[in-house]
């Protein structure tokens, strides 16, 4: 393979395992990506797929390529990255990560501001639970509540918020409040699912969960605060969406937890400048005296 092209074709494929899935990634049809897997093993002289029913796994020869291949994309995103990093333009695409929740209350206003501020720039934003990979250029800058560990990153803390315990208030009207110490015994439970957040089924703001039902599970915030509203039983959300929602009240109120929400971007594109415009917006958003 002596080509990039032929890499990103081989390793969509590697990744999602069938061509409709690599189609979707590379935002090509599945025929030519049909084409460009036969036309790579035809001139490596080697069979990189065993063709399944359902799905295209790797032979030995296929695996044998995956490091050289991802080495090959490693080059080229830095090659990228170092060549937007330079950009002195107030204009262009911020790709954004960040969480629903952040994102309703503090992110998307901050897009606004800088949109009035420098109508040159475009943004995506992308909300998900998951944390996108800024090395890979998934996204230019993140909104956080982890912080990461990587030299290749800048970290910024941009804010400490409180966590609390709340359900709605036909829930407490039906089931009482639940009290400290109880382990929320006879009390219903809304949680994360817990890969996505593990703690949460040990204690909520420090109170423990095993006497609990849990009744529903999520992987997302919004949902997580919606099933709170409609009733479904006890949580923990973040005070700057929970007490604005008239549904709501707060139950515990002795019991609270703090988080740092951290600013996250690749060293390559931290000076850029649409990025420091977007960096100066949101930070203004989060800031209680600006």
């Amino acid at each position: 393979m002596t080509n990039w092209d032929n890499a990103r074709f081989f390793l969509a494929v590697a990744r999602t395992g069938t061509l409709r899935g690599a189609a979707a990634r590379l935002g090509v049809d599945q025929a030519t990506v049909g084409r460009r897997i036969a036309a790579l093993e035809e001139a490596l002289s080697a069979r990189l797929f065993l063709r399944t029913p359902t799905m295209y796994v790797l032979t030995s020869a296929g695996e044998a390529l995956i490091g050289p291949s991802e080495a090959m994309e490693q080059a080229v995103h830095q090659i990228e990255r170092r060549i937007v990093g330079i950009d002195d333009q107030l204009c262009g695409t911020i790709r954004v990560a960040t969480t629903d929740s952040l994102g309703q209350r503090y992110v998307v206003p901050a897009i606004a501001k800088l949109r009035a501020e420098h109508p040159g720039i475009d943004v995506v934003c992308v909300t998900s639970p998951g944390m996108a990979n800024l090395t890979r250029r998934e996204a230019d800058i993140a909104i956080r509540i982890l912080r990461p560990e990587s030299p290749d990153l800048i970290v910024r803390r941009l804010a400490q918020l409180e966590s609390g315990i709340y359900a709605s208030r036909a829930y407490v009207a039906a089931r009482g409040e639940p009290s400290e110490g109880c382990a929320f015994e006879g009390h219903d439970l809304v949680m994360y699912q817990q890969p996505v957040v593990p703690s949460m089924w040990e204690a909520l703001c420090g109170e423990s969960t095993h006497r609990g039902r849990v009744v529903f599970q999520t992987s997302s915030t919004m949902m997580l605060f919606e099933a709170a509203v409609a009733g479904l039983g006890v949580t923990e959300l973040p005070c700057f969406r929970a007490d604005h929602e008239p549904a709501l009240v707060r139950v515990m109120p002795g019991r609270r937890d703090r988080f740092d929400v951290w600013l996250v971007a690749h060293a390559d594109l931290y000076k850029t400048a649409r990025i420091q415009a977007f960096i100066d917006v949101v930070a203004r958003e989060f800031d209680p005296s600006s």
